[in-house]
């Protein structure tokens, strides 16, 4: 009970009420107004300072290198977002077809810009360059336009200003191409209101903040101990390691280890990806709660899953949640009349659809110099070895949601060996298929070759 206590200290009275005696002034002060409009103006800082980092990072790309150039690709990208706010806010007025496939349209309009590029435009020029830089930031603010128009659609527009989307836009608070904390819509669902709920979000916060460092501790520990050569700690041991190597040297063949060594590797790796993923989304999240928005955090016990699907949904929540909305709803839906006799086949075709398709999707539009200089099948055929990591997960995922299904929300057999055993399942399976997505493994075949030979088979 006590340690329950310290674990969960943000959700405890007592501790609530402490904070709000020691932090009463500043909490009466950090009005939700506030709250916004700080990180609203934080944002048109970061949608200033972000496009000049892309810019700052292109190799193969001819983009602006003077101030007036760099000045119009960002305007053109607050342009872009103005035009987005208020194609979602006037959803009403727009074409059927926009109003039926809005968010097909956001993304086919992001593909004929790139094909402006490629057949239209001259191959230098200042406005060739300004569009190139346009394209780089682009596959960064497509998908929080998404959530925009789909707020639209949804007709959850009313009474919101440009200057309120900003804040997940542009976001202050960091993140990737993937939307922590979606859009307003969710946002807003999740903003205190009171002091206390203020209170109880920022310690929630601080908790996160706890976690994000306790991880980095374990990932140092881990990498220390347990890899070679090792890091600082390794030195401060002697030099001493296990000695296990990485996956992705073993997935290029770069570096041979006995069958135990190459099964540990998986399994490390594994436990590896989710720490590293953990720290960062804590991080994030935890500056959502400090400003006030209490949102779900983005990785939530995953090594603790006994179901594929469980796992899924705890290792990279915004992601997922990214893939069912905008992929895996929509088909579903779609064909809930064509499919009515053959439930199975619906539910196969949406999970394909977002964990296939919508993952591929969004991997490929990420690869931003790439698609502006028009090499999209060189970019899909280096991503052979993700497609068929995405191809693995669908069928997974399929498969294990059929059988939560089979067990008509009965809870899975007791037991503390049959939940070991459910959970070293999970990890084995996502260990096995994270071969064909470690990132610095070698090409499609010779990871082929490794998962063959953990079963004796090359």
């Amino acid at each position: 009970m006590q340690l329950s206590r310290f674990t969960q200290f943000h959700e405890d009275a007592a501790v609530i009420a402490w904070w709000q005696s020691r932090a009463g002034g500043a909490l009466s002060w950090f009005t939700p107004f506030r709250r916004r409009a700080i990180l609203a103006a934080s944002a048109v800082w970061i949608g200033i300072k972000e496009p000049l980092n892309s810019l700052a990072k292109v190799d193969d790309l001819p983009v602006p290198s003077d101030g007036f150039g760099k000045a119009l690709v960002i305007l053109a990208l607050f342009g872009i977002l103005w035009l987005c706010y208020r194609a979602a806010a006037r959803f009403s007025s727009l074409p059927g077809v926009v109003r039926r496939h809005p968010l097909l349209t956001l993304h086919l309009l992001y593909w004929g810009f790139l094909a402006l590029l490629w057949f239209v435009m001259p191959p230098t020029g200042p406005w060739r360059m300004v569009m190139n830089g346009v394209a780089i930031v682009l596959p960064y603010l497509i998908w929080r336009c998404s959530y925009m128009l789909l707020a639209g659609q949804h007709g959850r527009m009313a009474g919101t200003r440009f200057h309120d989307h900003l804040l997940y836009l542009w976001p202050a608070y960091g993140g990737s191409n993937t939307p922590y904390g979606k859009g307003l819509i969710y946002l807003s669902r999740c903003e205190a209101k009171t002091e206390e709920e203020l209170a109880r979000s920022q310690l929630a916060g601080i908790k996160l903040l706890i976690l994000s460092g306790l991880w980095g501790i374990t990932l140092n520990i881990m990498e220390g101990v347990l890899y070679g050569p090792g890091n600082a700690l390794t030195g401060t041991l002697g030099g001493y390691t296990v000695g296990i190597p990485e996956l992705s040297q073993l997935t290029s063949g770069s570096v041979r280890a006995p069958l135990w060594a190459s099964w540990t590797s998986v399994y490390c790796e594994l436990v590896w990806q989710v720490l590293h993923h953990a720290i960062r989304g804590h991080q994030i999240i935890a500056i959502l709660r400090l400003f006030g928005f209490n949102v779900f955090r983005n990785t939530y016990k995953p090594l603790l899953a006994e179901s594929v699907v469980e796992f899924w949904n705890r290792y990279y929540y915004y992601f997922k949640e990214l893939l069912a909305n905008f992929f895996f709803l929509p088909t579903f839906a779609q064909l809930g009349k064509r499919l009515r006799n053959w439930p199975q086949l619906r539910l196969f075709l949406a999970v394909f659809a977002a964990a296939f398709i919508g993952n591929m999707y969004y991997h490929l539009i990420q690869h931003d110099e790439a698609l502006a200089l028009g090499n999209v099948y060189d970019r899909l055929y280096a991503l052979r070895s993700r497609m068929f990591y995405c191809l693995l997960l669908a069928i997974g995922i399929y498969l294990s949601m059929v059988r939560e299904q089979r067990r008509g929300g009965k809870p899975p057999a007791a037991g503390a060996a049959r939940r070991v055993l459910r959970i070293f399942g999970v990890w084995t399976f996502f260990g096995l298929i994270f071969i064909w997505n470690v990132k610095g493994g070698g090409p499609f075949f010779a990871r082929v070759d490794f998962f063959l030979g953990l079963f004796g088979l090359a």
